[in-house]
């Protein structure tokens, strides 16, 4: 299944290949053109076919959140550093993988109820060496490391995974380019690197492709376990259209133009609004002095940890909205209503 190859795969920023080979393999042949940049973002174009068509730039990361071997300790353990938002307390007591294949656990140097979330200082991974030499010989410094977890099938529709921040956004952009065989819009589909560590890929992306609109595709936060109710998206309630996050405010046309288009295809949908966080949207917003940018969000429980969990329905919701969105023709003179 594609969704678990995707997760599967090896891609701790700024080590993307793994992810990027598979995409390039599940996309060729369904859109006109792809190029990979020099930082390695997949840039995917299906040229349309509109009188007044727009250039469309969709991005979704292919980089997951992990760790970089920091410093061999003289019993062979491996401290880290944090590649993107790492907690200590979700990482405690989880395997990892390095790129190269090693395998270990993560544990503390002290008792992990008297650390703050932000302590991956006080982090180790156990490879089971038994001297700084034997796991020198392993792990070279520098080594990228991700979670360790498997793919599997819940109740109710739900999967949970190992990156289905953003692996999931990666999987809806492709199910969209296999399903959609002509386009009104020249749409550029961005497979980006680096998302975690400061919007890089994107940021890049958008400077090639100067794209008239912007749109993320990203997971958001499912406020509906009992420990976290702050929030208005749930799991199951369909697509997140986005309105505002820590990086962007999303063009308040372009919100209420996705809302008519999921009225529109009667797509289940809600409205994202996160305290914190950010996605593509907001580097692609302020590149080229300044895109109209909005984003579709999927509802996750448990995101950057090594278990999120999703709905495919909602997943479903999100390809159908992404699908007939950027069929629309955009006149941005006409666009803004009273929502």
């Amino acid at each position: 299944m594609l969704l678990e190859r995707l997760t599967k795969a090896f891609g701790v920023s700024g080590f993307e290949s793994e992810v990027a080979k598979i995409v390039i393999e599940e996309i060729t042949g369904y859109v006109d053109e792809i190029i990979t940049d020099s930082l390695g973002n997949v840039i995917a174009l299906k040229r349309g076919g509109g009188e007044h068509k727009k250039n469309i730039m969709v991005s979704a990361h292919m980089d997951e959140i992990g760790f970089s071997a920091l410093k061999i300790t003289e019993d062979g353990f491996v401290k880290v550093k944090k590649m993107g938002g790492i907690s200590a307390f979700t990482s405690y007591m989880n395997r990892v993988v390095f790129k190269n294949g090693i395998s270990g656990i993560i544990s503390c140097t002290e008792k992990i109820e008297k650390i703050d979330a932000a302590d991956i200082g006080k982090l180790y991974v156990d490879i089971g060496a038994s001297s700084k030499k034997e796991a020198q010989e392993l792990v070279e410094i520098g080594e990228p490391a991700c979670y360790d977890s498997a793919y599997r099938e819940l109740c109710n529709g739900c999967v949970t995974a190992k990156a289905l921040d953003d692996r999931i956004g990666c999987y809806i952009m492709i199910e969209v380019i296999k399903k959609i065989s002509e386009v009104y819009n020249d749409v550029y589909f961005v497979f980006s690197v680096q998302e975690e560590v400061g919007l890089v890929g994107a940021t890049v992306a958008s400077e090639r492709i100067t794209p008239d609109i912007g749109i993320a595709l990203d997971i958001t936060g499912a406020f509906d376990t009992p420990d976290n109710k702050e929030g208005n998206t749930v799991l199951g309630g369909g697509a997140a259209i986005k309105v505002l996050d820590n990086s962007v405010i999303c063009d308040p046309a372009l919100v209420g133009e996705m809302v008519l288009c999921a009225k529109d295809g009667n797509i289940p949908y809600q409205r994202d609004v996160l305290t914190g966080g950010g996605t593509d949207a907001g580097a692609i917003n302020k590149s080229n002095m300044g895109v109209r940018a909005c984003g579709i969000s999927i509802p996750t429980r448990y995101g950057h940890s090594p278990h999120g969990i999703v709905s495919m329905r909602d997943v479903d919701a999100c390809i159908a909205l992404l699908g007939a969105f950027i069929n629309r023709p955009f006149k941005f003179s006409d666009t803004i209503r009273n929502y």
